[in-house]
């Protein structure tokens, strides 16, 4: 399946599509993007070449439709979409394709939600002598909302079962608390027989 959408949106190659997909982002998203995540939304997903990529960045950015600021909480390097960005984004979108508009869009928007539940959940792989624990922590500001170790016989099986709970830690999270609060004691047998 996966094969098939990428032969419907092969990589852009042309540097002007570039362009308008870039600053479609950046307006959809509608907040700086750091420079290497953008990198990884656009290029690693295939979604624009490399080559494309890189001329475009460097059009924007000498035609003042992106800007690269350094941001102050972090300290990190970031686009920002300028006003002619925004007028790129919104006067030029027609001319790609919806099909790439929605692929890069939604390929920020998973990527996003990746890092934040990265963020939020930390996985540790301990090795035992035989096996492995598979440390999850859900993490708050401040403080643990789950601490625990799961076993797993070998490592394979304990990446596996890290890699099912990222796909939806809050969902881990709640089929946890819903098994501790629906948890009944076990009826005693008090028959005769």
């Amino acid at each position: 399946m996966k094969k098939m959408a990428r032969m419907a949106t092969p990589p852009i190659t042309n540097p002007h599509t570039a362009n308008i997909l870039l600053c479609y982002l950046l307006y959809r998203i509608d907040e700086p993007v750091q420079v290497s995540h953008l990198y990884d939304i656009a290029v690693s997903n295939e979604i624009i070449n490399y080559f494309a990529y890189q001329d475009s960045l460097d059009y924007l950015t000498k035609h003042g439709s992106i800007q690269v600021v350094r941001r102050a909480k972090d300290d990190a390097e970031v686009y920002v979409l300028t006003s002619q960005g925004v007028r790129t984004a919104k006067e030029l979108r027609n001319y790609v394709g919806k099909a790439y508009r929605d692929k890069l869009v939604s390929a920020a928007l998973h990527y996003f939600a990746r890092l934040k539940r990265e963020s939020e959940v930390k996985i540790d792989y301990i090795p035992l002598k035989k096996g492995y624990y598979v440390h999850v922590r859900c993490l708050d500001i401040g403080d643990d909302l789950l601490d625990l170790k799961l076993y797993a016989p070998d490592y394979t099986q304990a990446v596996y079962l890290g890699k099912q709970i990222m796909l939806n830690p809050a969902g881990f999270y709640g089929k946890i608390l819903d098994a501790a609060f629906s948890n009944e004691e076990e009826p005693l047998d008090l028959s005769d027989n």
